[in-house]
């Protein structure tokens, strides 16, 4: 993760080793024209799922009558954000396992349970819906974590996503927070605008609070 004085970079890098869910696509790269074959310019294509590495889902990947990526507001995706840890690794973190106040409409969870991009774990932390619930009567509107998904990685029944989906939040996954401290910044995290896509990458960063 480049970090600056700047900004801090929370987005994975996207290559050919970066884990995905079991059964999905994996990244890939091709290089269709190169400087080193002798050509005139460099040409690649990919191809992968849009669930790869830092993302956002859509409405529409948990639910039938959801919005697509390219319907949604950009004004979710950036704004004000709070960065909290939890400890303990919990399967699904609760709101009793939130040891500070909520003081942004933007919340990533630092959990460190799934510590390395490029190696996939089943025993990452989620989050509850009852804690979904919590977060919206605190007047978050997104949601993030630093694992693949809010949800655990083998339920099926996405009640959290479920519950995203009854307050109308937004959803930021595969983020990495490992050498970011907790407290407020500023987040960008735009997705692209994929037509009737169920969900993007995104290059999240955190910009630190002006004092």
């Amino acid at each position: 993760m480049d970090m600056t004085g700047q900004y801090i970079d929370i987005s994975p890098v996207l290559r050919p080793a970066i884990a995905v869910f079991p059964g999905d696509t994996p990244f890939s790269r091709t290089v269709n024209m190169s400087f080193k074959e002798g050509q005139h310019l460099d040409l690649s294509d990919i191809k992968t799922t849009l669930h790869v590495g830092a993302h956002t889902d859509a409405p529409s990947h948990y639910h039938g009558d959801g919005k697509t990526i390219d319907e949604r507001s950009l004004t979710m995706y950036f704004g004000p954000c709070q960065v909290i840890e939890v400890t303990g690794k919990p399967v699904r973190i609760k709101p009793e396992d939130i040891k500070v106040a909520i003081t942004a409409p933007r919340i990533l969870f630092k959990t460190n349970s799934f510590p390395d991009p490029n190696h996939w774990n089943d025993d990452f932390s989620a989050l509850s819906p009852e804690l979904i619930h919590f977060l919206k009567k605190n007047g978050v509107i997104l949601v993030g974590i630093d694992t693949p998904s809010v949800d655990p990685a083998t339920d099926q029944t996405l009640v959290s996503h479920k519950a995203i989906y009854e307050n109308d939040m937004a959803i930021l996954e595969g983020i990495i927070l490992t050498r970011v401290n907790p407290g407020n910044y500023q987040l960008i995290a735009l997705p692209l605008r994929i037509e009737g896509a169920d969900a993007s990458p995104v290059r999240a960063i955190l910009l630190p609070e002006k004092k």
